[in-house]
Formats: C-alpha cells, sequence, structure tokens
C-alpha cells in the first residue's frame, strides 16, 4: 500500500464500501426536491382561497420558490465545496423540511411567501451538493452509470410524480400536506445521509469566498428568472420586463468578468468552458424547456379539455414517468460504459422530440390510448436516455474542488430552462389560443358552440407552442451530438482525481 493510500485508508475504503446505501438516501432527497416542484401546482387553487391570495399574486407562491432556488443555486454549490458536500446536504435537507412544516402551517399570504422562498434556498444548499456527492462516492464507470442512471430517473420522471402525489393529498386530505409531505423525506434522508455518508477527504476547496461573484450570479440570476416569470403575466413589451433582461444581461456580464480575473472565482471559468460540459449545460437546458411547458399542457388539457380530477391527470402521466425509469435505468446505463455519451444524448433528445411531434396532432376528442400513451412513453424514454449520461458528463473531468459548483451549474440549467420554458410556451399558446378565438367566435352563434370554439382555441394554443417544443428538442440534439465529444469510458483505466486529492481514488478517464 502507497504512503498515500495509507493516509486516508478508512475515510476512501467508507466512502466506498457504503456508496449505495448513501445513494439510497441522496436520491430520496432529490425526489423531494423534484416533487416540490410540481406538487404545489396543484394545491395552489386550493391553497388561494383559503390564504386569500389574489390572482395577481398567486404566481408568487411558484416564483418565490423558482427564485430563490435558481439564484442561489451557484452560491450553494460553493458552498458545498468549501464547507463540505455532507454537512451541506444534511443542512439543506433540515432547513427545507422546516420550511415545508412553515409552509404547511402558513396563515396568511406572507408567511406562505417567505415559507417558499426559504424552500427554495435551501433546496439551492441541496441539490448541488447531492449530484456532486455522486460524483466524488461512484468513480468506477460501471457504477457511476447505475448511480446516474437511478439518479437521471428521478431527475426527470419526479415532477411527473408529484402531479400524482399532489392529486391525491389534495383531493383526500387538504393542501397543507403536500408542505407536510417533505418533512419524513427530509428528515429520512438527514438521518440516512448523517450516518452512512463517508465524503472521501481531499475533495474541499478552503479558497475565500467570492463574494462579488456571489452578489453579481445571485442578481443575475434572479432577474432573468423573474424576467421570464413577468413576461409571461405582463408581456414581452413592459418596459419592467425588458429592463429584468436587460440588468440580467449586464450583471451576468459583469460577473463572467470578474471571475475571469479573480483568485478563487465562485465559478472557475475552466468548469463551463470545457467543450462537454458546456454542451451539457447547454443542451440539458434546453430540452428543460420543452418539457416544463409540455407538463403544463398537458395538465391543463387533461383537467380542462378532457375533464380529469387531479388524481386522474396525475396517473395519466404514468406513461412518462415509466418511459423515464426505463430510458434512464436499463437504456442509458447498460449502453453508458459502450458507446459515446453523444450517440445516448442526440438520439435520446430527437425521440422525445418525435414524441412531442405526436403531440402536435391534439384535438379535443383524441384519444389517450392512441396519441397520448405512446407520445409520452416516447418522450419518457428519450429524455430518459439523455439525461442519464447528461447528469453523468456535467461532473466529467473537474477536480473534486469543482465539483459542488459544477453540479450546481446542471441544476441551475435545469431552472433556467424551467422558467423559460413555462413563461415563453404558454406566452406563445396563449396568443394563438386568442387569435383563434377571434377569428371563430363569431361563427359560434349558441353558448354550446362558443364553449367549443374556446376548447378547440386552448387546444390550438396547446399545439402550436409544442411545435417550437420540438424544435428546441431538435436543436438540443445537435448541440449534445456536436459538443460532446468524448468517447466511451476506459473501463480500465485510473487517474489521479484532481488537485487535492487523494491520489489512489479511481476516476474514470475519458478517451477523447
Amino acid at each position: 500500500m502507497s504512503a498515500t493510500a495509507r493516509n486516508v485508508p478508512e475515510t476512501v475504503d467508507d466512502a466506498h464500501s457504503n456508496r449505495w446505501k448513501a445513494l439510497v438516501f441522496i436520491a430520496l432527497a432529490q425526489l423531494m426536491v423534484v416533487l416540490d416542484a410540481t406538487i404545489v401546482n396543484i394545491a395552489l387553487p386550493s391553497a388561494q382561497q383559503d390564504l386569500g391570495i389574489s390572482d395577481g399574486n398567486r404566481q408568487w407562491v411558484i416564483t418565490a420558490y423558482a427564485l430563490a432556488f435558481g439564484g442561489l443555486l451557484l452560491f450553494g454549490g460553493r458552498i458545498s465545496d468549501l464547507w463540505g458536500r455532507k454537512r451541506t446536504f444534511v443542512t439543506g435537507l433540515i432547513g427545507f423540511a422546516g420550511a415545508s412544516a412553515l409552509g404547511g402551517a402558513a396563515t396568511g399570504e406572507a408567511m406562505m411567501l417567505g415559507a417558499r422562498a426559504l424552500q427554495g434556498a435551501f433546496g439551492a444548499l441541496l441539490a448541488p451538493a447531492a449530484l456532486s456527492l455522486l460524483a466524488v462516492m461512484f468513480t468506477d464507470a460501471k457504477e457511476r452509470a447505475k448511480a446516474f442512471g437511478i439518479y437521471g430517473a428521478i431527475a426527470g420522471g419526479g415532477g411527473a410524480v408529484g402531479l400524482i402525489l399532489g392529486g391525491f393529498l389534495t383531493e383526500y386530505l387538504d393542501w397543507r400536506w403536500t408542505f407536510f409531505v417533505n418533512i419524513p423525506f427530509a428528515v429520512i434522508a438527514a438521518a440516512g445521509a448523517y450516518f452512512v455518508i463517508r465524503e472521501p477527504e481531499g475533495g474541499r476547496n478552503r479558497s475565500p469566498l467570492d463574494i462579488p461573484g456571489v452578489v453579481l450570479s445571485t442578481l443575475g440570476l434572479v432577474s432573468l428568472v423573474y424576467g421570464f416569470t413577468r413576461a409571461e403575466s405582463d408581456g414581452w413589451s413592459d418596459g419592467v420586463t425588458i429592463g429584468l433582461f436587460v440588468a440580467s444581461a449586464v450583471l451576468l456580464a459583469a460577473f463572467a468578468l470578474v471571475e475571469s480575473k479573480v483568485k478563487a472565482p465562485l465559478l472557475p471559468l475552466r468548469v463551463i468552458t470545457e467543450r462537454n460540459r458546456g454542451g451539457v449545460y447547454l443542451s440539458l437546458g434546453l430540452a428543460v424547456i420543452a418539457m416544463f411547458g409540455l407538463f403544463l399542457f398537458m395538465t391543463y388539457y387533461l383537467q380542462i379539455v378532457k375533464g380529469y380530477s387531479p388524481v386522474k391527470t396525475g396517473f395519466a402521466f404514468l406513461p412518462m414517468i415509466t418511459g423515464m425509469i426505463v430510458g434512464s435505468t436499463q437504456i442509458g446505463t447498460r449502453l453508458m460504459t459502450r458507446v459515446a455519451p453523444r450517440l445516448l444524448m442526440a438520439p435520446g433528445f430527437l425521440l422525445a422530440g418525435v414524441g412531442m411531434l405526436l403531440l402536435t396532432q391534439m384535438e379535443i376528442d383524441s384519444s389517450y390510448a392512441t396519441l397520448l400513451l405512446p407520445a409520452q412513453l416516447l418522450l419518457g424514454l428519450g429524455m430518459g436516455t439523455a439525461f442519464m449520461p447528461a447528469m453523468s458528463l456535467a461532473t466529467h473531468g473537474v477536480e473534486p474542488r469543482d465539483a459542488g459548483v459544477a453540479s450546481a451549474m446542471v441544476n441551475t440549467s435545469q431552472q433556467v430552462g424551467g422558467a423559460i420554458g413555462t413563461a415563453l410556451l404558454n406566452t406563445i399558446a396563449a396568443s394563438a389560443t386568442t387569435s383563434y378565438i377571434q377569428d371563430h367566435i363569431a361563427t359560434a352563434t349558441s353558448r354550446p358552440q362558443q364553449q367549443l370554439v374556446q376548447l378547440q382555441g386552448m387546444v390550438d394554443g396547446y399545439t402550436s407552442a409544442i411545435w417550437f417544443a420540438v424544435g428546441i428538442l431538435v436543436l438540443s440534439a445537435a448541440i449534445a451530438f456536436t459538443f460532446v465529444t468524448t468517447g466511451k469510458p476506459d473501463m480500465t483505466a485510473t487517474a489521479g482525481a484532481g488537485e487535492g486529492a487523494a491520489d489512489e481514488i479511481k476516476v474514470p478517464v475519458i478517451a477523447h
């Protein structure tokens, strides 16, 4: 045994032997965060009525969470590198549980919005810590593929599970349980993580915190997310909306300039300028734009046009969940060690695009079995297959000291993509719906005919926006194929894990 290995044998061995147990608790925490993104949507109408939240302010229940989460992710990733991933992970879980209890017990609008912002802030600590723990604990190529397959399936399918769970809790219990349900998830995951996770030593980044970078990145991302959120409600030509986009561009440009100059940057530019990681962040962010818009349209289509209950709507998403799990844990995991990642990502995004293309054929009376079900299966299979190598490659080649911030970039691309997708596609759909109704309402002479025109207008709006989503997925595939040039993992080679890492921790070497 080498001197280096003797210095850290227990830590490395513990981290290695407990990695699969640790994955259970990391996956549970990830599921909780992803569930929360959709579970509250179904409960929102009931919560709004109980708490007396105005129609103008109800969007803030969603926006407060998105702003805090999206704006603080890079900061959370850097904290996990500085403070330790396990400690950050457990702190994030405990804080998320406390914020969820506050939201469930909310007695008014201010308390609810404060709880949602706190949830987002602690989620920004938790999410990058979870992904970077996987990156430093699973270093064998085959095991890494399995671990990221499970993680990718949860990241992709958890949102749809949230619709089912949210429907059940809202319909049969009370909207407050959509918050309280997070508490057992968080407590079990935190306790398990505390006792099971053994983080390998030597991966900390103890450089002083880049305060200007924190301020500029947080304000820039908050401006960007809020700009898209406001565009959805107030229009793209609104003066404040334009001002937010301009401010975001200036702040993020200043952030990039600062990061290129300071000694210990919040986001080292080496993390995003590496071709493969940059391609992953961009293609994944674009794919999420398409997915988030689809969740929104399908939920409205099934509940308003088809008349499904919240619970039935949730179950209607099961084929997509199934497809994501199969695509991620079976197709992606089995092929990731045999083929280059881009040969999974690009075809995966294209397969999802075919599923999305089927949905452009939606009509008021479309059959679930012959149209919606196969479309969802294709979407799920494609996204699951693409997400799995994307999640793994997001931390490809990074030094352990940068693992947290590289993981935060994946979550940032997803959060910003989700905000853009919801606003952009919803605006396209609303515009197409208005245009259709204006063109056809004059010919509807009776009330039933007018209602039919309105429903057809909604469907026309959805399909118009879904065409854009198809184009976005094709663009995601093109970016993945062009930028992600790394080859399949070398199953035999080992290498040093980077500066500050234990010399004999195995990491997959990627053949270029």
